[in-house]
C-alpha cells in the first residue's frame, strides 16, 4: 500500500509540474539568441562598426565598447557579450553632450529625440538647437564633467551621448550608468577623413530608427564633392591656422581631416608633414617663428575662427601677429576666415570643401557664393 501511495503521489506531482510548466510557458517567450547575419557596409568610417543580427538587432562596436540596439517590443537576447550596453528602441529623451552629434540628428529630422543638452543655448551655432533650447524644448543639464543628475533623471533620459572627454571624469559615466542611463561614447572626432565623419549619421540613423534616411542623406552629401575627384590639383599651397592669446599658432596635423579637405579641394597643405607628437589631438601649437618658416610663402591663408574668434580685416590679423605682414597671402589679399559654426555643422563639410575649391580656382569669389569662408580685406 505504501508503494502504491508513493507511486500515486509521484504521478500527481509530475502532472502538477507539467500543468505549471504549461501555464508558465503559455504567456512567455524564451529570450532570443543573438545571431550575426552580416556586417553593415560603411564606406569611410573607421571608428565604429555595425553587425546586423537576426530579428532586426544591431550590434554597434565603438573602440572597446559594444552597444546592442533592440527593436521596439523585442526581447533582450540572453547571450550578450559581457559589458554590452543595451539600447532599447525607441530611444528618447537623449542627453546630448557631444556637440558633433547634433547636426546629424537635426539632419535626420530627429531633434525631438533630444531632451537635454550639455551645451547652453548661447553655445550653439546651429539655429535649430538654439531655438529648441530657447523655447524650452531642450533643457540644459550641465556639461560633461558636472551633469545635473536630478534634471537628467526627471526627464526619463534614455541615452547619454558623450564624446571622449568623458574619460577624463570616469566617475560621471559610472554614476549615469548606476542610475540606469546607458552612455554611448562617440568617436567621430577621431576620423581622419571628412566623409568618414559625416558617415556617423548612419549610426544615429540606426539608433533613432531612421537608417534609410541616413543612408540617403549621406549619399547626397558624398555626391556633392564627387566631381572634385576628377580635377587636377590646383597647385595652391594653403595654411589653416589660428593665433592664440599667448602668441602661439594653432595648426592642424597633416593626418587631420582638415588637411584632407584641403587636398580634396585641390590644395596642398603646407604642414602636411606635421605628425602625431604623442597625443590624440588633431592640433599642434607652433611658435611664431616656426609658423613663419612653414607658411610665409603659402598662396592662401585660412584663419580658423572657432578658437579665438573671427577677424574682420588684415590689419586686425597683423595686430595679432606682426610677422604676418610679410606673408605672401597677406600681401596678395588672399586671406579667408572660417565661420565660427564650422565644427558644429558636421553634415555640411562638403560646403567647406567646395568653398575652398572656389578660392583655389577662382581667386576671389564673392562672399555670397560661399558658405563657410569670408574674404578678409
Amino acid at each position: 500500500m505504501q508503494t502504491k501511495r508513493f507511486g500515486l503521489c509521484a504521478a500527481l506531482s509530475a502532472a502538477a509540474l507539467l500543468l505549471l510548466a504549461g501555464c508558465a510557458g503559455s504567456g512567455s517567450t524564451a529570450a532570443p539568441t543573438l545571431t550575426v547575419e552580416s556586417s553593415y557596409p560603411l564606406q569611410y568610417a573607421k571608428q565604429f562598426t555595425v553587425d546586423e543580427c537576426t530579428g532586426g538587432y544591431e550590434l554597434i562596436t565603438i573602440a572597446d565598447s559594444q552597444y546592442l540596439v533592440v527593436p521596439q517590443g523585442a526581447a533582450v537576447p540572453e547571450d550578450l557579450p559581457q559589458g554590452t550596453t543595451v539600447l532599447q528602441q525607441p530611444i528618447e529623451n537623449i542627453y546630448l553632450v557631444s556637440t558633433s552629434a547634433m547636426d546629424p540628428i537635426i539632419s535626420l529630422g530627429a531633434l525631438d529625440s533630444i531632451a537635454l543638452s550639455g551645451t547652453k543655448a548661447d553655445g550653439w551655432y546651429l539655429p535649430e538647437a538654439k531655438a529648441a533650447m530657447q523655447a524650452g524644448q531642450i533643457a540644459y543639464a550641465g556639461k560633461y564633467s558636472a551633469p545635473d543628475y536630478e534634471t537628467i533623471l526627471a526627464s526619463g533620459c534614455g541615452l547619454a551621448i558623450e564624446n571622449t572627454m568623458i574619460y577624463h571624469t570616469p566617475e560621471v559615466k559610472e554614476q549615469l550608468e548606476k542610475f540606469g542611463i546607458p552612455v554611448l561614447v562617440e568617436r567621430s572626432s577621431y576620423e581622419t577623413d571628412p566623409l568618414a565623419r559625416m558617415e556617423w549619421v548612419k549610426l544615429y540613423g540606426i539608433l533613432l530608427g531612421k537608417q534609410q534616411e541616413a543612408e540617403q542623406l549621406f549619399e547626397t552629401q558624398v555626391q556633392r564633392v564627387a566631381p572634385l575627384e576628377n580635377q587636377q590639383p590646383t597647385g595652391k599651397t594653403v595654411a589653416f591656422f589660428s593665433i592664440t592669446s599667448n602668441n602661439l599658432v594653432t595648426v592642424r596635423k597633416g593626418s587631420d581631416y582638415v588637411a584632407r579637405m584641403i587636398e580634396m579641394a585641390g590644395g596642398s597643405y603646407v604642414f602636411a608633414d606635421l605628425t602625431d607628437n604623442g597625443n590624440n589631438l588633431a592640433t599642434i601649437n607652433l611658435s611664431l617663428e616656426d609658423f613663419y618658416a612653414g607658411a610665409r610663402d603659402a598662396d592662401v591663408l585660412l584663419y580658423n575662427s572657432t578658437i579665438e574668434g573671427s577677424i574682420a580685416s588684415t590689419e586686425q590679423l597683423v595686430e595679432k601677429c606682426p610677422l604676418l605682414a610679410q606673408f605672401k597671402a597677406v600681401q596678395n589679399g588672399n586671406v579667408w576666415c572660417t565661420a565660427q559654426s564650422l565644427f558644429q555643422q558636421s553634415m555640411e563639410l562638403p560646403d567647406l570643401i567646395l568653398d575652398m575649391n572656389r578660392v583655389f580656382t577662382e581667386g576671389t569669389p564673392a562672399d555670397s557664393e560661399l558658405t563657410f569662408l569670408t574674404h578678409v580685406e
